[in-house]
């Protein structure tokens, strides 16, 4: 691996966390309000980002209320969504459309999540589907707008 693309991992998990542990109290319940998902619209620019997310993601569960459910539940969801994505962006090359693909493939996989605090915490699936698909969509539908001023000003695509 290049030093250029550790270092640009390191720092994406390392803000990933910073900014989940910043809401806490909104980012590990049923209300999943968690601002760190829109780094997921990284992978819109470079696929290559997902290292980065997927490490962050981790280390941030560690610290979540629900233990292993949250890393393997969480984790999971992650890297589930984001090769999907990754494959759908074989046949988008629209970067807009990418950024709106990606929030609705989250909103709507956030079952995995639900499914999970069905298990954990025995709240009720389709509720906490929603809960959860809302505050995953509001954050990424904020997220577009400045993934996409933050990438007139660094340049993702080639960033990593």
């Amino acid at each position: 691996m290049k030093v250029k693309f550790m270092a640009t991992t390191a720092i994406i998990a390392a803000l990933y966390i910073a900014v989940t542990m910043l809401v806490a109290p909104f980012g590990f319940t049923q209300i999943q309000f968690r601002v760190s998902e829109m780094f997921n619209h990284l992978v819109a620019f470079n696929p290559r980002y997902m290292l980065g997310i997927v490490i962050g993601v981790f280390i941030a569960n560690l610290y979540s209320p629900l233990g292993p459910y949250d890393l393997v539940f969480g984790v999971g969801h992650s890297i589930i969504t984001l090769a999907i994505f990754i494959m759908i962006c074989k046949f988008v090359k629209n970067i807009w459309l990418r950024l709106i693909i990606n929030t609705f493939l989250f909103t709507f996989t956030m079952f995995i999540i639900a499914f999970e605090l069905n298990l954990a915490l025995e709240l009720p699936f389709l509720w906490t589907w929603l809960t959860c698909a809302v505050g995953e969509f509001v954050v990424l539908a904020v997220g577009i707008p400045i993934m996409q001023l933050l990438n007139k000003r660094l340049n993702f695509k080639d960033l990593i």
